[in-house]
């Protein structure tokens, strides 16, 4: 019996152990309150954890918005890791947006913004060893002139990534679940992109697809919705997906 009830434990440390660093890596303490009530949708512990990211990597923040991973993978990092948090000029233009950055850098000494096109982000050969695109990718595939936002080629960017990788480095990429058909259109009608596009732009690109999680889907969403429209926002069905370079 005591042979069995050890066994279980083992079995049981590396959940318990996850969960316990997490509270470390999710404590509030020195991070924004809006992303903080973000937690309970996004499910960062998880999501990373499903990733694999481990302490001292190199990371690409790849859209870092309003840098709600960039702190997140910069605790998990710790010192001896790197976060570049890449952000097109665009998506930081606003006052309030630009002071949450300024304070986010002072506290995090690991992170590095880099204000770019999606095209241009620093690439090294080498790099990286980890690559995130939350809710991300299907922007590539979107163009707008109001927002500064130009056409670009989604496999001239995995070609530069694959490049700035190192061998064996994992790239996530979490999006809004959207209908096959035309991607350019499905996106700039909803923000949302077909899972199996994004698997397909990476095979050409050379990744291997390793895993996928189930942890946020929600089978109730409407795929015909803009991921902003207020019925949605926030309670979208999302695809994880786990490449390998």
């Amino acid at each position: 019996m005591k042979r069995l009830l050890f066994a279980l434990a083992l079995l049981a440390a590396p959940s318990v152990m996850a969960a316990k660093a997490g509270q470390d890596w999710l404590a509030p303490a020195g991070r924004d309150g809006a992303d903080v009530a973000l937690d309970e949708f996004r499910k960062p512990m998880e999501t990373l954890t499903f990733f694999g990211l481990k302490k001292g990597a190199k990371v690409l923040d790849f859209g870092a918005g309003g840098g709600y991973y960039s702190v997140l993978m910069a605790r998990i990092v710790g010192a001896k890791g790197s976060v570049v948090a890449l952000t097109p000029a665009g998506s930081v233009a606003s006052v309030k947006t630009k002071a949450k950055w300024t304070t986010l850098l002072a506290a995090n000494p690991n992170v590095r913004q880099v204000i770019q096109p999606w095209d241009s982000f620093p690439a090294a050969q080498g790099s990286y060893s980890f690559v995130l695109f939350h809710l991300e990718y299907h922007d590539l595939y979107w163009e707008s002139a109001r927002f500064g936002v130009p056409k670009t080629n989604p496999d001239a960017v995995l070609k530069r990534l694959f490049g700035a990788l190192k061998p064996g480095s994992i790239v996530g990429v979490v999006d809004h679940m959207g209908k096959s058909g035309d991607t350019r259109a499905i996106v700039d009608a909803t923000h949302r992109i077909d899972p199996e596009v994004v698997k397909a732009d990476f095979a050409r690109a050379g990744f291997k697809l390793v895993g996928e999680s189930q942890h946020l889907r929600d089978k109730s969403d409407d795929y015909s919705k803009n991921v902003f429209d207020t019925s949605r926002r926030n309670h979208t069905d999302r695809f994880v997906l786990k490449f390998k370079r």
